[in-house]
This record gives structure tokens, sequence and C-alpha cells, in this order.
């Protein structure tokens, strides 16, 4: 069971996570508005952006912030790795976790309330905030990383280039089911079958996209330009070997033995702006201690000792990341 919000009421046992055949069944998000229109203009200092350090959804939105310098545009708080039954909290005291700056709330489930009074549904993260209307604009994690790649300038940063935004649409649709929803659709599966047929799309996709990314840089166009894709694909990328390969028994092969994804992980994490979001303490401090359904003793796993900031050579290949990611000399 999830717990969640039904009716502006917490609940700790209505939303059944697997379907009848086992698969582990996602919930759909609620708030999904776009920045730049008439509502929620694209203005700086009006918008907030609440995130967990732990979960790639969120991290996904924090690396287009970080990336194209919106930092001074749109602040950030950061809950607490671990998640009880009350859902996401704010715990200031602790290493890379902040107060609700904005709101001043214990838990993050009060801005949804503060939203929606009879709200319905999970409590989920990135949440992005308008602060003079005081409601959330949008919870569901790409469109949060679109609409800061097409709303704002930031520092002239391309993301989301309008020539081949079908293709990255393309690619992201193409790495959501099979990875980045994959390592959960193992992890919480119902059924051995279901956990079965999880880890064989997922390690399939894995050998394409390493096919893919032998001869070409980044994963769409032409492979000379990071976009959106590519934050999609590292975010769960990054935290695999660390808790998705031991946690949700993703273990047919650790992204560090794969020929080309492993130098790919280094190269984006090794790309300006990227580093400063990955903290792969508050990672292993969430998956291992509140998943206790699959983790009961609630030991955080001591390896592996990963080098993501080692050589990775793909600079050999064309492309590179945007200039404006790097200062001037």
């Amino acid at each position: 069971m999830v717990n969640m919000f039904v009716d502006g009421e917490w609940k700790t046992d209505t939303y059944e996570m697997n379907d009848e055949d086992g698969e582990f069944d996602r919930s759909p998000t609620s708030f999904r508005d776009e920045l730049g229109t008439d509502e929620f203009p694209a203005v700086s200092d009006r918008y907030h952006l609440y995130i967990s350090r732990a979960c790639p959804w969120a991290h996904g939105a924090a690396l287009v912030r970080s990336l194209m310098g919106l930092e001074e545009q749109v602040s950030m708080d950061i809950v607490d790795p671990y998640r009880d039954e009350k859902g996401w909290q704010f715990t200031p005291e602790k290493e890379d976790c902040t107060p609700d700056t904005v709101n001043g709330f214990d838990y993050l489930g009060e801005t949804y309330l503060a939203a929606d009074s009879n709200y319905t549904g999970r409590v989920t993260v990135p949440v992005l905030w308008d602060t003079e209307s005081e409601t959330i604009v949008n919870n569901e994690s790409i469109e949060v990383m679109r609409t800061f790649a097409t709303a704002f300038e930031g520092n002239g940063v391309d993301l989301y280039p309008e020539d081949i935004r079908d293709e990255i649409d393309e690619a992201v649709d193409a790495v959501y089911d099979p990875i980045n929803n994959g390592v959960y659709r193992a992890g919480f599966a119902g059924t051995q079958a279901a956990y079965e047929r999880a880890v064989g799309e997922l390690f399939d996709a894995l050998d394409r996209w390493d096919e893919v990314l032998a001869d070409q840089r980044y994963m769409v166009g032409d492979g000379e330009r990071l976009t959106l894709a590519d934050l999609r694909l590292f975010a769960t990328l990054v935290r695999f070997d660390n808790v998705y390969h031991t946690h949700f028994k993703c273990n047919q092969r650790l992204i560090e033995q794969y020929d080309n994804l492993w130098p790919y992980v280094r190269d984006i994490y090794t790309t300006p702006g990227v580093a400063k979001t990955v903290n792969m303490a508050h990672i292993k401090e969430h998956y291992y201690t509140t998943h206790t359904d699959i983790n009961p003793t609630g030991f955080v796993a001591v390896g592996p000792d990963l080098d993501f900031a080692a050589p990775h050579d793909r600079d050999a290949l064309p492309g590179e990341p945007p200039a404006a990611l790097f200062p001037e000399a």
C-alpha cells in the first residue's frame, strides 16, 4: 500500500501499488500547468521548486535548473531523504536538507493541501510552486523539466532545441517504461513473473542504448547536443549500481560493466553543474531505509565505491557540452 491523500485526508492503506498481474502501477500526477501562460508567466523570483535529492524524477528538474543557471530565478528547497508514514518531511538539521523557506510547512504534503484542500493523490516530488497565487503549477517531472527549458532563457543553454524536440520526446518516452520506471517495476513487482518481465525489458533497453552511445556522445539528433533526454536517462543510471542493482534486484549487470553507458554516465556527471546535484548519501538512505517491505532491516548497503569523476574519453566523439556551462577564461 502507498500513503496518499483522499479528499484532503491522509490515508495509509488506500492505494494498491500493483495491478492484478503483479505489475507496479504508478499513479498519475495531478497538477499539469506550464510556465509562460497568462496564469503563470515566466518571471524571476516567483516560482519555487521542492525536490528530494534521492528521487530521480526530482533530480531531472534540479539538473535543468542547474545547467540553465536558474538558481537566482527559481528558488529551491530539499526534503529529508527518509520518507516516513507522513510523507516527505523538512528537516533542516540534516546535511543538504532545508526548511520550507516559502511556506514554513513541516511536511511537503501541506503544499498539496494548500493548493487543493480536497486533494486526492500521492505526495510526490518535484513540486513547482507559484508563490504569488500560492498553488502548485506542476508536479509531473518531465513537464517541469520541459517548462524550465522553454520558459526561461537562463544562461543560454538550450536543453530542448526546437529542431529536435520530436526526437527528444521520442527518446524520453523510449526510456521511461523500461528504464526510468523499469527499475521500480522490478523492485515493486508483486509476482515473480512481473519482476522477470521488468528486468528483461530493462536490460534489453540498457543494451540498446549502450549500442547507440558507442558512436555518439549524446542520445538524440546527431548525438552532439546534450538534451533533456540525456538528463532523464542519467538520473536513473547514476543511481543504478548503488541502489537499483541491489535493492531492486536489477542485478543482471552493473552499469559499470557497460562499455559505453558507464563512460557516458561519467561524461554527464563531469559536465559543469551536474555533480552538485548528485547526493549519493541521500540516494542510498532513502531507498534502503524507506522501503522496509523490500529491506526490513533498514541497513544501507556499503558499496560500491564508484569514481564518477574518472576520465571518460567521450570527448573524442563529436559534440561537447554547451559552451555556456564553462566560465570564460
